[in-house]
């Protein structure tokens, strides 16, 4: 599935807001406190679609060597990113859309660099490369799209940051501005909606501004535009700063009455932390979150911090299980960078993986698009936080993650199991990445397993393909 996100957002605030809880301080002793888990299969929630990154704004080069990287550490990026044997098992991709009149390192160069005079004058499409030879077209995001469907990745999302700046009443891509054409923009007479409905169906630091009902101005041109270009990709919006202004922007899209043209409710994950369900037919992916102020960490556990891998897998926990998205995705994925905005941090030919990676691995390596959230649950269980999803295929995957100081010893019923049930846990704190360390017992009517202090999500996988009856 393709979907493309319209850019009618605001760009995000530099400011993160934090999430709503700090880290629980309880069971003080040597001994495990004992904790009952119940799933439900019966009662389900949300779809899931997916979890990815981006590598848009040139950051896609790096992977092929730009700044020093070897073919085989490109491979091993690579692997971290995609492989479900070795990786995280990423699903989702998100692409750029370029709106820069040139393109150096940091910008996307546009397909339509020159303004044709007119909304109604005929345009000159221009597909340009990177300004490093040998990296490809699209600022480097073919390849890494090419790259991605081979591992496996079958959702791309392409996201426009802006229009061209022709197109805008500021007449430039930075700085907010408006879509000429849409309620209370005056560009002497010029409405650009069609232009940039057609540029969208053509393609392939910036921002744009809207309200809800500037948003569905545009929408009632685009829509008719895609389903005439015969191009199989629903429309995503509106990707606003963060979760209380993504909703704002979603009621006025239904007031103006235009919800039925989208195909997917959009967010970041930033200037509010994400909160309550929209209220919407639709379902709601976050489509971009990073911690972009904290001190830079590739810790799981130290103190907390908003960079920390096991913040991160709160930060998810909190998207499924509260906000009820169908998608989470980070920023960037690989990146030459010494900050937290991506999940891999590449220096030359050395890759750091941070644990903000196996946060996301410990959810999309075990549950993949078309599972559905179930429930799970347990009473006086204020250190864990707990989610559960069944896979089209009919395993289950559980995730469990202990914020306390103690380790806690945890019963999961209402699963599936029988005698030659196959169940592995996976484990990530700050001495493990994805691993198993311990197997598990499984008996006829629960699970029994031990989850260490602050660690993440141990994912309890129970394979109904492997259930047989009892030889006895």
């Amino acid at each position: 599935m393709a979907y493309l996100a319209v850019a009618l957002c605001s760009l995000f605030s530099s400011v993160a807001a934090n999430p709503p809880w700090p880290p629980h301080h309880g069971h003080g002793g040597g001994e495990a406190a004992e904790t009952a888990v119940t799933v439900d299969t019966a009662k389900r929630y949300q779809p899931f679609d997916g979890m990815g990154f981006a590598e848009a704004f040139q950051r896609g080069t790096q992977i092929y060597g730009a700044d020093g990287l070897s073919e085989a550490n490109t491979s091993y990026v690579l692997d971290l990113l995609y492989s479900n044997k070795n990786g995280a098992g990423m699903t989702i991709l998100r692409n750029g859309i370029g709106s820069s009149l040139t393109n150096p390192y940091d910008l996307m160069k546009t397909i339509e660099p020159t303004d044709p005079g007119s909304p109604d004058s005929e345009p000159t499409y221009d597909w340009q490369g990177t300004v490093k030879p040998g990296f490809g077209l699209d600022s480097g995001q073919l390849r890494v799209t090419k790259d991605a469907i081979a591992r496996g990745v079958q959702t791309v999302y392409a996201d426009a940051w802006s229009s061209p700046g022709f197109m805008k009443n500021n007449s430039n891509e930075n700085y907010g501005g408006y879509l000429c054409g849409v309620t209370g923009i005056d560009c002497n007479g010029e409405d650009w909606r069609q232009a940039y409905a057609d540029y969208l169906v053509h393609v392939s630091y910036a921002s744009m501004l809207s309200d809800g009902q500037q948003a569905a101005d545009f929408l009632e041109i685009f829509y008719p535009t895609l389903q005439i270009s015969g191009l199989d990709t629903e429309i995503a919006c509106c990707d606003g700063s963060g979760w209380d202004q993504s909703r704002e922007r979603i009621e006025g899209i239904q007031a103006a009455g235009a919800e039925n043209t989208l195909g997917l409710v959009t967010s970041h994950g930033y200037e509010s932390y994400p909160n309550t369900p929209f209220d919407t037919q639709h379902k709601v992916w976050e489509t971009e979150w990073a911690d972009l102020n904290g001190e830079p960490t590739l810790a799981w556990y130290t103190n907390g911090s908003s960079g920390e891998g096991l913040t991160w897998a709160n930060n998810i926990h909190q998207l499924f299980a509260v906000s009820n998205a169908s998608a989470a995705l980070y920023w960037i994925g690989a990146d030459n960078t010494t900050t937290n905005s991506a999940l891999i941090l590449l220096d030359g030919d050395t890759v750091h993986v941070s644990k903000r990676l196996w946060a996301f691995g410990q959810y999309s390596r075990f549950v993949k698009p078309g599972a559905t959230r179930i429930d799970v649950s347990a009473p006086d269980a204020s250190a864990l936080n707990m989610t559960a999803f069944e896979n089209s295929d009919g395993s289950v995957a559980v995730q469990i993650i202990n914020n306390g100081d103690s380790a806690e010893d945890v019963s999961v019923a209402g699963l599936p199991l029988h005698w030659h049930t196959k169940v592995s846990g996976w484990l990530t704190n700050n001495d493990h990445d994805l691993a198993l360390p311990n197997s598990t017992k499984a008996f006829d009517s629960a699970l029994q397993l031990s989850i260490n202090q602050h660690a993440a999500a141990n994912q309890y996988r129970l394979k109904r393909s492997f259930i047989c009856s009892p030889k006895r």
